[in-house]
């Protein structure tokens, strides 16, 4: 596999995502490795142990073995033998004892101790068995070799007194068997320990970070609080850990930060308390003076005497100021009871009788523009107040009219959707500047190089807050998209 696909094929692989899930893989992972080295050390060196075991044996044995095949004196043993007769070192040789012997590089005579005395010694040979035996260095040493009927063989071969080399060798099969059982054993202890341990692992590694748990409990709780407005109440602490751990240092500091959160938050809703009240008692109180002001002048408007010119000026544009105050002082008592939490009307309100009724007003007060509507064909129906519903399609109309060009192209759409009510107000002035969008529903936000020149209005940036805090009232949003040629202010009521 090419080290391209290696690293796709490990890329593939599962891996854990938690803080608990990596540190429990992690600690089985270090006791799988420690654990496999220390079994593949017992392995080797129980190979190594049992080899040299196998090579001091061949060594006892000696050349006696290829020796009486030499000199035609091996007999196999029985029970009736003793110790100590002529024959006796050759008959005490162990089953399956290999034994050759070699001249001028041939072989000449090779058995096998036989088990029983039933067997045949005599064993078949192949040329590559032969080429083997022939090449074995006569170095006293013991040697692996792979005799093709007799499998692996440890051998060592010695000198002759008639210029012969005689190979005497006992097979590696107990060996093998040996480690193939340790093998074995050490794999299922293995999976044994590292199954154990994992258990035992995810147990403590989770007793061990239950602190920041609730840590991570609580924050995820903070986390789903509306924090933008409004009086906020934020959950219980994190328990409390041992501060001298770092999940204990964790807790404390996170504890000390929502202190600080919550304090800032009473303190800023406590300000947006002063403030919403000083809006709203500063409106109340300023829309009698400036009705009154309006009066007087239009009453010395109607005075029947001569008056100056310049005097019947001043008149009128104090009674246009008045009145452009009284709209403000209007509009900013409406956003503070809005921001007061002041319940609307929950009334069936017929949107496409709204819609109709503003297209004609504004059509009335801007008859430059070219004014369109694109409506379904059964009535729109939705819960609310119909007098601020009709102020949200007033305000969307005018701000089309007043910060377009005469021309412009005016379309109002309103369909039903599954669950919400869509009014759109599409225009292909010159757009919103880029700048200014972020912030076009919040107060006092002008966008003067859109006005067209010689247009009129109170421009006091008002008209789309109140578009926004009266949708939001109503559980609906407005949203905007805008560029050079074309401006859609979108609005989405729920249906029920």
């Amino acid at each position: 596999m090419s080290r391209l696909g290696l690293r796709g094929a490990l890329a593939r692989l599962p891996r854990p995502r938690t803080l608990r899930a990596r540190l429990t893989a992690g600690l089985v992972v270090l006791l799988a490795i420690s654990c496999a080295a220390v079994g593949a050390a017992a392995v080797v060196e129980l190979n190594g142990f049992l080899t040299r075991r196998l090579d001091q044996q061949i060594v006892q044995a000696g050349p006696a073995f290829p020796q009486s095949l030499e000199h035609g004196t091996y007999q196999p043993s029985k029970p009736s033998d003793q110790d100590g007769d002529e024959h006796g070192d050759t008959r005490r040789q162990a089953a399956e004892t290999f034994g050759a012997r070699l001249l001028n590089g041939r072989v000449t005579n090779a058995a096998v101790v036989p088990a029983s005395d039933r067997q045949d010694p005599g064993i078949t040979l192949t040329a590559a068995d032969r080429a083997a035996l022939a090449g074995l260095p006569v170095d006293g040493r013991g040697h692996t070799v792979c005799l093709s009927h007799l499998h692996d063989y440890r051998l060592m071969a010695w000198r002759g007194k008639d210029g012969d080399v005689l190979v005497t060798g006992l097979p590696t099969e107990p060996v093998r068997a040996a480690v193939t059982r340790l093998e074995l054993v050490a794999v299922v202890v293995l999976g044994l320990a590292l199954t154990a341990a994992g258990v035992a692992g995810a147990l403590w590694v989770r007793w061990s970070l239950r602190p920041l748990s609730r840590v991570a409990a609580t924050a995820t709780r903070v986390s789903e609080l509306p924090l933008a407005s409004g009086e906020v109440a934020l959950p219980p602490r994190a328990p409390d850990s041992d501060p001298r751990s770092e999940v204990g240092r964790v807790a404390a500091a996170f504890n000390r930060m929502l202190r600080h959160v919550e304090d800032a938050l009473t303190k800023r809703h406590a300000s947006e308390e002063r403030l919403r009240g000083f809006a709203a008692d500063a409106s109340h109180e300023l829309r009698t003076p400036v009705a009154s002001v309006r009066g007087h002048a239009e009453l010395a408007l109607l005075h029947p005497g001569p008056v100056p010119p310049e005097v019947t000026r001043a008149l009128q544009r104090i009674a246009a100021e008045s009145s452009r105050m009284g709209l403000m002082v209007d509009d900013l008592l409406l956003l503070a009871r809005l921001d007061a939490g002041r319940p609307l009307e929950r009334r069936p309100v017929d949107l496409t009788h709204l819609v109709l009724d503003a297209v004609t007003d504004a059509r009335a007060a801007g008859p430059d523009h070219r004014w369109t509507l694109d409506l379904s064909e059964d009535p729109v129906t939705v819960p609310g107040d119909a007098h601020r519903l009709q102020q949200v399609l007033a305000n969307l109309l005018a701000n089309a009219r007043l910060h377009t060009p005469v021309g412009t192209k005016v379309t109002v759409t309103l369909e039903a959707g599954a669950d919400s009510a869509v009014l759109s107000v599409h225009d292909d002035g010159p757009g919103v500047p880029e700048e200014v969008q972020p912030g076009v529903f919040e107060r006092f936000t002008r966008a003067e190089h859109r006005r067209p020149a010689g247009a009129s209005g109170s421009g006091a940036g008002l008209g789309l807050s109140i578009v926004a805090a009266v949708v939001e009232a109503h559980g609906g949003s407005v949203g905007l998209e805008s560029r050079p040629g074309s401006t859609t202010f979108t609005v989405r009521l729920p249906a029920g």
